[in-house]
């Protein structure tokens, strides 16, 4: 009990990475043709318009690779008293979130941009905490 009280803010930031990124790839996963539709006239005019599907899957996976990692970071921590995969899970979540934030950039999105950028801030502060 003293480890997790002593890692509050870790396994805080853990469970927010968690809920952002399970439940993005898992609605990507779910409405697959909405996304694809709503991304393909998000990117209808940049030179990405082609990409789209592949661009969503990658996005996908890696949204879900970060949700699962952290999911498992979080156990780690909590049982085991350990933190690299927590950290592996942080550093996923940041490189999806400038994934993000590229093709927010990209489509000229800049209010979308702004959004990401919320996330990314805990996201890298959680890579801070947990560099060793």
């Amino acid at each position: 009990m003293e480890y997790i009280l002593g890692n509050v803010t870790e396994i805080l930031l853990l469970l927010f990475l968690m809920i952002v990124f399970l439940q993005s790839s898992i609605d990507k996963i779910v409405d697959w043709k909405g996304n694809l539709s709503f991304q393909k006239q998000h990117f209808a005019k940049t030179f990405m318009k082609d990409l789209v599907p592949f661009l969503l899957a990658t996005i996908t996976v890696t949204e879900l690779t970060t949700g699962i990692l952290c999911t498992l970071g979080l156990y780690q921590i909590v049982v085991l008293g350990k933190e690299s995969l927590a950290l592996f899970g942080a550093i996923v979540a940041c490189i999806s979130l400038l994934m993000l934030l590229l093709g927010q950039r990209i489509a000229k999105d800049y209010g979308g941009a702004q959004t990401i950028v919320i996330y990314l801030v805990p996201a890298v502060f959680l890579v801070f905490l947990l560099q060793e």
